[in-house]
């Protein structure tokens, strides 16, 4: 749905939530109508019996009573009706709508290429799906409710009094064109200051998304007061900007007062002129000063509702702005599913770069044979994560190719490619859920045997089986429950259940100790048994194991072989291993990775053998 309305105009788009909602629409609209009509009726009454019955006798005044208090209980009974259906089914209504714009910008959020996400905070994005929103679903029920509403009561009330005496209507028509005509300017100049309220209450939500995200490094490294500082800084901007919208909402609302105060001494002193000359009489007068109230009180309402109407319009712009983003990656028209047969991958002269200007890989050229197991090793910012990150097209080639068993993976579909993928990264994120919710995210419709089949490959079984829920624990946000050891093995049981045709292993046992290690690298080379595998790692004995070791530098494959092989040329694989030898002896500082589970020392990595600028994404 999200696509087709995305290529609508901005009108076309709004009132297309309105369609599968028409039929409440219609009904809240006639119960509106039926409530304005009773509001009109009640000083029409009035002035009809004050003219007649109450002229008449005691006894047929009494005598009618009876009749006129039921016909008014029938008539507010009516009107609780249509006020209980509107005020009930016309939020219902704009509650509807709102969640159907959530899911499309859901749904819009997770079409976006990551690197829409690079560019983009997680705070700002949460403000549009949340406060746009909810500010965008008051307009959309109250506007067509206040249009109908208070459109009818100006124009039936203004009707009424214009037959009870043209010179005051007009009197009263002339002083509304000013108040129309300073509605339309003061909303011109409000635009954009309610445009800077959502840019500010957005910084805010990014901000508290920052820090509480990080909220463990903050506190590692003693800085309250500089995410104090920090929050203050955006929390001071937007009461800043909402300062300058509630001066403008302040000198709208009160300008908007003093003309109404005009229509009250308008109806009071040519009123008087007019029963002074004759020209009217003091029950039209009375019936006159209800329905000036009958007339304002509208009035006033359209202007209170300015203010949600104007954060509306702000939202549904930034709403807009994410429908209309195309995605960096997309599936080509034709796009078919992929149909992995052996497995083979092909880089074919690629050229990559996160920024304008800043490349990454420079004609990278690597063909992988299926069922081989290739490490790629290198300094930071040689390429490594970028090269296994377009393989699933996460991000898409500036040039060149990537295939994979001849089929160029920009002509098959997402779904099919990433299926076909299994992915470890260094970063594990886990959802909060349970463990057994988080195992199966490779695959939900995995048995519970099947997942605790996949925990004891990922040698993470028995951990499991000796919490007081097992499988049923919940992991906290991020998996905040867990060590980072428990994480990475979670992580790794995901893949044994997903058992896809490729694998990518981004640094998958960087959290693991080296006991560990050990025994989840023999669960790994097992389910890499056959299927062609791409390792990113550090840590030697994760790459002796491997069949091919590909050295990168500058974007490029400089060297390919064996372990052996490549120690034999003396280049760049070759200085990583004396930095290892180094490290092991301590005669260098080659540097280690961080300890986990309670790991005292860890191997020495081969990650700071040469130098190079860290880029977006490698490890």
């Amino acid at each position: 749905m999200g696509e087709a309305r995305r290529e609508r105009g901005p009108w076309a788009t709004f009132f297309g939530y309105f369609r599968p909602q028409l039929a409440l629409f219609w009904a809240d609209t006639a119960c509106a109508i039926v409530l304005t009509l009773c509001d009109l009726a009640f000083p029409l009454i009035l002035r009809t019996l004050a003219d007649g019955l109450f002229q008449e006798g005691p006894e047929r005044i009494l005598g009618a009573l009876w009749m006129i208090c039921a016909g008014l209980i029938a008539l507010y009974l009516v009107r609780y009706v249509c006020k209980w259906f509107v005020s009930k089914w016309g939020h219902i209504m704009g509650a509807r709508i709102e969640s159907a714009m959530r899911e499309d910008l859901f749904d819009q959020y997770e079409r976006l290429s990551f690197s829409y996400f690079d560019e983009h905070d997680t705070g700002d994005l949460t403000s549009r799906l949340v406060n746009d929103l909810f500010d965008i679903s008051e307009a959309a029920h109250h506007g067509p409710e206040f249009a109908i509403i208070c459109g009818l009561e100006i124009c039936g009330s203004f009707a009424i009094m214009f037959s009870i005496n043209w010179q005051l209507a007009a009197a009263m028509a002339a002083v509304t064109a000013v108040l129309v005509a300073w509605n339309f300017h003061a909303n011109a100049k409000m635009r954009e200051v309610f445009d800077d309220n959502r840019q500010k209450i957005a910084g805010v939500n990014v901000q508290l998304s920052d820090s509480l995200a990080g909220t463990r490094v903050v506190r590692s490294f003693a800085n309250e007061r500089l995410e104090r500082e920090k929050f203050r800084s955006s929390n001071d901007a937007f009461l800043d900007s909402k300062a300058r919208m509630y001066g403008a909402m302040g000198s709208y609302q009160a300008m908007a007062a003093l003309l109404s105060g005009i229509l009250y001494t308008i109806i009071i002193v040519l009123g008087g002129y007019l029963v002074a000359r004759g020209l009217m009489n003091v029950t039209d007068l009375a019936t006159y000063a209800l329905y000036v109230s009958l007339f304002v009180s509208p009035v006033e309402t359209l202007i209170n509702f300015t203010e949600t109407f104007q954060k509306a319009r702000a939202g549904f712009a930034r709403f807009l702005e994410i429908l209309a983003t195309r995605p960096d990656v997309e599936d080509a028209p034709d796009a078919k599913p992929l149909e992995v047969s052996a497995g083979a991958i092909s880089y074919r002269d690629v050229h990559f770069s996160y920024q304008p200007g800043e490349p990454v890989l420079n004609g990278l050229t690597l063909e992988l044979a299926p069922g081989t197991t290739y490490a790629l090793v290198g300094p930071s910012g040689a390429g490594k994560s970028t090269t296994c990150a377009l393989l699933p097209r996460f991000y898409d080639v500036d040039a060149g190719s990537i295939a994979i068993d001849g089929q160029d993976v920009r002509s098959v579909t997402q779904e099919s490619l990433r299926q076909a993928i299994g992915i470890v990264q260094q970063d594990v994120y886990l959802f909060n859920g349970t463990i057994a919710e988080n195992i199966a995210y490779g695959r939900p419709d995995a048995t519970f045997e099947e997942v605790v089949e996949a925990a004891k490959r990922a040698q993470i079984h028995g951990y499991i089986a000796s919490l007081p829920e097992g499988y049923g624990t919940r992991v906290g946000e991020r998996g905040s429950h867990l060590s980072g050891g428990q994480r990475q093995r979670i992580a790794i049981a995901r893949v044994f259940l997903k058992d896809p045709k490729i694998l990518v292993l981004d640094e998958a046992t960087s959290a693991l100790d080296n006991e560990s290690e050990r025994a989840v690298q023999r669960s790994l080379f097992e389910l890499a048994s056959g299927r062609t595998t791409l390792i990113i790692a550090h840590r030697l004995s994760t790459i002796r194991f491997a069949d091919v070791i590909c050295a990168l530098d500058g974007g490029r494959v400089v060297e390919m072989g064996t372990h052996e092989e490549l120690m034999e040329k003396g280049g760049l694989y070759a200085r990583y291993q004396a930095m290892y030898v180094e490290g092991m002896t301590g005669e260098g500082d080659a540097p280690a990775d961080g300890a986990a589970d309670g790991a005292p020392e860890r191997e020495p990595t081969l990650a700071g053998a040469a130098s190079g600028g860290g880029r977006r994404g490698e490890a």
